[in-house]
């Protein structure tokens, strides 16, 4: 059927329309006494229906107009028949558009008028000779009423909850998007930021060498080499996560069965760690091991880069159901703030967050800084690391668990 593009409701208002006309002059022939459906008459039917057009723009109006023309149809003695349908569409029509007061109203105002009219001024209006309505015939209008109203109050209910459902849906996908960019840029940073700062030290004492000690300075190349090296294969386990949605990345998370690079990479920048474990020593969930590695590794890179310390103390504290994490340095700070300035703190504290913990970080009282974390571990994830043939070794990287797999060789060197 033919509809122009202007939005409105054409096809179903002439469907509507033609109902009301033709059901109207069918009714018409079983009432005599009536006064006969003329000109005016079907105008008046017409103007209802016309104005339905607008029911979805301008509801209130619509509701109030359709059921003033209802009731001087009715007033006008015309025959009944359905007459009352576009009330019916436009008193849905407003509840649905959130105008409740407008169609109550509405429907008010029009069972009052025809209570008036059939009980008490009938006498006064045509057609002549009309008797007054019987009582009984209310409890049926009544019905009518109250279900016309129910039933528009149930859809509007349905359509605010199906509203609210998907403003949900497209919030909590959002907020997704938002968390896997920030875990995106936390892992980018914290692989690019710690090798960088490694490059950066040794380029510069490469450079400062090279004519003086050909030998460090050679040795200082190959820390370079090695960290842009770790470097890249972690930016390209980075890649393959984003590049394969859902699929286990090719290679293991870092953890801290790691540390011991970390330290090697800090020794090579002059920077002294030692590791201290205090608790009994076990394996953690994936994603602890992986926080408590990059909070390392964003600690010892910022004492790398901002601190005048040589040396640095990791303390891993395997505590019931929490791994206690500290990084302590003894250099005053140069040149900025030892923790970094900015986003490698809000990246660590983001990391412990997600687990439901905490980091503190800030300068000691005799000395230093210190950045201080607490990450929770549930008791079902927990299981020992170390076999118990001996106490752990400080500054040494643990036995690897004889069930686990082994860790793969090093990705080739090729940018990603």
């Amino acid at each position: 059927m033919w509809e122009p593009g202007d939005g409105l409701p054409w096809r179903s208002t002439l469907v509507l329309a033609v109902f009301v006309l033709v059901g109207t002059g069918f009714a018409a022939r079983e009432q005599p006494d009536r006064v006969t459906l003329d000109a005016l008459g079907r105008a008046l039917l017409l103007l209802g229906s016309a104005a339905l057009l607008l029911r979805h723009r301008h509801p209130a109006p619509v509701v109030s107009g359709v059921s003033a023309a209802t009731l001087a149809y009715l007033a006008a003695g015309y025959p009944y028949g359905p007459v009352f349908a576009t009330v019916v569409v436009a008193c849905f029509a407003a509840v649905v558009h959130g105008h409740r007061r407008a169609a109550w109203w509405a429907l008010g105002l029009l069972w009052a008028g025809h209570l008036l009219l059939v009980h008490w001024l009938y006498r006064y209006l045509p057609p002549p000779g009309d008797g007054p309505a019987s009582w009984g015939l209310e409890l049926p209008v009544a019905a009518f009423v109250a279900a016309v109203l129910a039933a528009s109050e149930l859809v509007r209910v349905r359509r605010e909850q199906a509203a609210r459902d998907r403003a949900g849906q497209e919030a909590a996908e959002r907020r997704r998007a938002d968390e896997e960019r920030l875990r995106i840029a936390r892992e980018l940073h914290d692989v690019l930021a710690h090798s960088l700062s490694v490059i950066h030290v040794q380029a510069g004492v490469g450079l400062a060498l090279l004519d003086a000690d050909p030998g460090q300075a050679r040795t200082a190349l190959t820390t370079i080499k090695a960290a842009s090296k770790e470097a890249l294969g972690e930016v390209r386990q980075v890649l393959d996560t984003l590049r394969a949605p859902g699929a286990a990345p090719r290679t293991p998370a870092p953890g801290l069965d790691r540390l011991p690079e970390l330290v090697d990479q800090a020794g090579a920048a002059g920077l002294a760690v030692r590791v201290e474990r205090r608790g009994r020593e076990r394996r953690l969930p994936p994603g602890t091991e992986l926080a408590a590695f990059r909070v390392v590794q964003e600690a010892l890179t910022n004492v790398v880069r901002h601190s005048g310390s040589r040396t640095a103390v990791v303390t891993l504290d395997y505590r019931p159901g929490a791994l206690g994490l500290r990084v302590d340095d003894d250099g005053p700070a140069t040149g900025g703030d030892a923790g970094g300035s900015g986003n490698g703190l809000v990246g660590m504290r983001e990391r412990a967050a997600a687990l439901g913990g905490t980091l503190e970080a800030g300068t000691r009282p005799d000395g230093g800084f210190r950045v201080s974390a607490v990450l929770p571990v549930r008791s079902g994830d927990q299981s020992v690391r170390r076999p118990a043939d001996g106490p752990p070794v400080r500054g040494a990287a643990p036995p690897r668990d004889p069930a686990g797999p082994e860790r793969p060789p090093a990705p080739p060197e090729e940018s990603p």
